[in-house]
């Protein structure tokens, strides 16, 4: 089922996206819910960054969301500091399944739990508990796509 995000509200329109036939899941998809919960009896929302090495090399960035993964391609990957923008081209909403999926071109290089701190129609800001060090992002939207930016103020590692 494909959802357009507009202002944090879904509009739905079915596109049929379904995982590759030929993916199959990680033997222990226990990381994926090493998150824990956000408060009692409420679980954080999960994220995962997959590399893809064809058809060209990219990285899908998806967030839980709505109960689905919102997804971006990355061409460029995550910005590596708040001077590095990098272009979000928004794809298709995958299942919940899809989260530990990996295959002969797919693969997992983060994941972990998200954290939303700000939203309105235009800008998603959010930090990315993942294996490494906690990180703040921006989701920008532009005239076409959007720009995934890393902010200035960062958690406090800990």
């Amino acid at each position: 089922m494909r959802r357009r995000w507009l202002a944090g509200v879904f509009d739905s329109a079915d596109n049929g996206s379904t995982p590759d036939a030929k993916q199959k899941p990680m033997v222990d998809g226990a990381q994926a819910r090493e998150g824990g919960t956000a408060g009692p009896g409420v679980p954080r929302p999960k994220f995962v960054l997959h590399e893809h090495r064809r058809p060209r090399h990219h990285f899908d960035l998806r967030l839980e969301e709505g109960g689905v993964l919102r997804s971006w391609a990355l061409p460029r990957g995550l910005p590596t500091g708040p001077a590095d923008n990098r272009l979000a081209v928004e794809v298709a909403d995958h299942d919940m399944d899809h989260l530990t999926y990996t295959d002969a071109d797919k693969s997992i290089a983060d994941l972990g739990w998200w954290e939303e701190h700000d939203r309105n129609d235009r800008r998603l800001l959010f930090t990315l508990h993942g294996r490494g060090t906690p990180r703040r992002y921006a989701l920008i939207r532009t005239a076409d796509n959007w720009l995934l930016h890393q902010t200035k103020e960062q958690p406090a590692a800990g």
